[in-house]
């Protein structure tokens, strides 16, 4: 896996990607994925318990989220269909995951090209009060259509205090030009123990 520095970033976006970047406005924009403002796909899963639920998102868009066996996916499409069909979809982590309820737009033109959306990891060397897993905060940086829907930078949260601007950065300077399937997700900023988990 392809580590960055915030330097690295700064740079690129400094370099190749200058011209664009000058030329754009960026902002942001929230939905939420409660389940209260989700619809309910089928019947939990028997085996595991899982779930699936569809969130509206922006410009037409929708956020999936499939929990099983206490992981879940977050996919994005025209319609459920078409996200579950999408790389995301099958983007599990191995220790047990989840996300929290807020899905940030990164968008340029009105058109959104990037969520970002903060996981908590398990790690299952370091335990709570209770005896289970402690949680790890990640962010999360996904690219959006035109073209496949995929992870393309985590950011560890604990590791790095601008852990959000970083975000945006690799949102901003890359997701549009990443490739699903033949670029490697890259670690943005300082990797810390979140982001170790992550390593397949």
């Amino acid at each position: 896996m392809k580590y960055l520095t915030i330097a690295t970033v700064v740079a690129a976006l400094a370099g190749t990607n200058a011209g664009q970047a000058a030329a754009e406005t960026f902002s942001s924009s929230y939905t939420s994925t409660a389940p209260k403002h989700c619809r309910m796909i089928g019947k939990p899963g028997e085996e595991d318990g899982g779930t699936t639920r569809v969130c509206p998102g922006r410009s037409g868009l929708v956020v999936l989220i499939s929990e099983g066996d206490l992981r879940e996916v977050v996919s994005v499409g025209r319609n459920h269909e078409a996200a579950a069909r999408e790389p995301a979809a099958q983007a599990w982590f191995g220790p047990f995951s989840s996300t929290m309820d807020t899905v940030e737009w990164r968008t340029a033109g009105n058109k959104p090209f990037a969520i970002i959306q903060r996981w908590l990891i398990a790690d299952n060397d370091t335990l709570d009060k209770q005896g289970g897993p402690v949680s790890r905060p990640m962010l999360a940086v996904t690219r959006l259509p035109p073209g496949a829907v995929c992870h393309v930078a985590y950011v560890d949260v604990a590791a790095n205090p601008n852990a959000n601007d970083l975000a945006r950065q690799a949102a901003d300077g890359f997701a549009r030009g990443f490739k699903c399937g033949e670029d490697k997700v890259k670690t943005i900023g300082q990797s810390g123990r979140t982001t170790s988990l992550t390593r397949r």
